[in-house]
């Protein structure tokens, strides 16, 4: 069984269609129940964040999974795959396993670096765990990437050369309308982002600091925090009048911020008010887009935070962390290996005792006379001749199927042994041919990251 990683994010989708594949919470139990409803996905863990969604999968056949994952996907998002395809990336194997260790380092997030997405994986994986939906082979690769994030943010800088989210947007309003020291902020959603965003804004020298939220027990929670002040989602058009920035990170489908509210905002404000700096860290956004129309309000969105970012200098910590990823990728890979050949070991041990033991039986027929403490000297002799002979072969199998192409030793051994009867190694499961495209629904998907070639592709 091997791992399978589709998805789209920052890069390859507008937030737009972000916003309609993205997954809340109340929705993961049914699209991981469809994802592993299917013949060929066995094991699922969805994650979905501010600027991706993605579905890791522990799948039977390559074409089989992706056409199941494609419909999940299509479905979602109301796009036909063919035009979804256009925006996915696919990730096979190796290279499925290079992507996830880089996203729980923070490689591949919007802000090179940041940490939040360490603790977003772990909540994928432990929600997903919750489900039932991922297993054994999910369960170690998750375990290993999160293990290999922790090494990256302790070993390297990197944390320290990359921002947070909330700080790269709050550096983008302030080149929008001017430093936002001594303003008052608002915080709409007391999550892990907005409790971030709460203590950046404390740091960053905010004025008067609100947080609302559905739930005005979290809200005020997190205003103890920072000691701002606390409320519900029914206060946001009263604290929109006197904020002057807003961080807005919810869970919600729908808007928070509607364009009514907006306007009797700004009509409470004046026109002599500064702008309204509405910074939108939600995917869906939570903020109508008949908002962005409103002059005097400002909306910054993941898109646009894209957009800002795309030519950020890149620190020379991450090529520190982008080496440790390589190496703890030819590690996992070298450990997978040598357990796929255990099957082999255990059988071929498993026939050579069948061996002894029939030996053994005809011998004592041969020799009925042969008293207890000759045969048991015989048996042990037996059996000492056979396990020498087997211990080289056996553990050179382990050692060389840690090189790339190792398996290809224990396979001979099945076949001079004849022992795919008796044990096959879990991993070996049949894999349809790979040509240069995946046809889904009759529709050709451009695959570079197939089992015929592991580098990671989009369309």
């Amino acid at each position: 069984m091997s791992v399978v990683v589709v998805g789209l994010n920052h890069r390859t989708a507008p937030v737009r269609l972000l916003e309609r594949a993205s997954v809340a919470p109340g929705e993961l139990s049914g699209v991981l129940a469809e994802l592993i409803s299917g013949a060929h996905v066995a094991e699922a863990v969805v994650l979905s964040t501010c600027n991706r969604v993605e579905v890791y999968a522990a799948v039977n056949t390559f074409h089989g999974a992706l056409h199941e994952i494609g419909q999940v996907l299509s479905t979602r998002t109301g796009v036909h795959i063919a035009e979804l395809a256009d925006h996915l990336y696919v990730h096979y194997a190796d290279a499925a396993v290079r992507h996830l260790f880089s996203v729980v380092s923070g490689l591949d997030s919007l802000v090179v670096g940041e940490p939040q997405i360490l603790g977003q994986m772990r909540d994928a994986y432990n929600a997903a765990d919750g489900h039932g939906a991922p297993g054994r082979v999910l369960h170690e690769v998750m375990q290993q990437a999160l293990r290999v994030g922790k090494r990256v943010h302790t070993d390297t800088d990197i944390d320290h050369a990359g921002q947070s989210v909330v700080t790269a947007a709050l550096r983008l309003g302030a080149e929008r309308v001017g430093p936002l020291s001594g303003r008052h902020a608002l915080i709409v959603g007391a999550g892990s982002l907005g409790a971030l965003s709460a203590a950046t804004l404390r740091r960053e020298g905010a004025g008067e600091i609100t947080v609302l939220n559905r739930t005005a027990e979290t809200a005020h929670r997190v205003a103890a925090g920072v000691g701002g002040r606390g409320g519900d989602l029914s206060e946001i058009r009263s604290a929109l009048t006197e904020a002057d920035v807003v961080i807005t990170a919810t869970g919600a489908t729908e808007a928070v911020i509607t364009h009514a509210d907006a306007s009797a905002a700004l009509e409470a404000r004046g026109p002599q008010a500064p702008d309204l700096v509405i910074l939108d860290l939600a995917v869906p956004r939570d903020t109508e887009r008949a908002v962005d129309t409103l002059p005097g309000v400002v909306v910054l969105d993941i898109e646009a935070l894209t957009v800002a970012l795309a030519d950020e200098p890149v620190s020379a910590s991450v090529d520190t962390a982008t080496a440790i990823v390589e190496s703890e990728v030819q590690a996992f890979a070298a450990w997978q290996r040598a357990g796929e050949v255990a099957p082999t070991v255990v059988a071929l041990r498993a026939r050579a005792d069948q061996v002894v033991a029939g030996e053994l039986d005809r011998l004592h027929s041969r020799l009925p006379n042969l008293d207890d403490a000759s045969r048991r000297e015989v048996e042990k002799t037996v059996r000492r001749v056979v396990s020498t002979l087997l211990h080289t072969p056996t553990v050179r199998m382990k050692e060389l199927a840690t090189a790339p192409g190792g398996d290809r030793y224990a396979a001979a051994v099945r076949e001079l042994f004849l022992l795919d009867g008796h044990a096959r190694p879990a991993a070996a499961v049949a894999v349809e041919p790979i040509g240069a495209e995946s046809v889904v629904d009759g529709n050709p998907w451009s695959i570079g990251d197939s089992p015929a070639s592991e580098n990671g592709a989009r369309r």
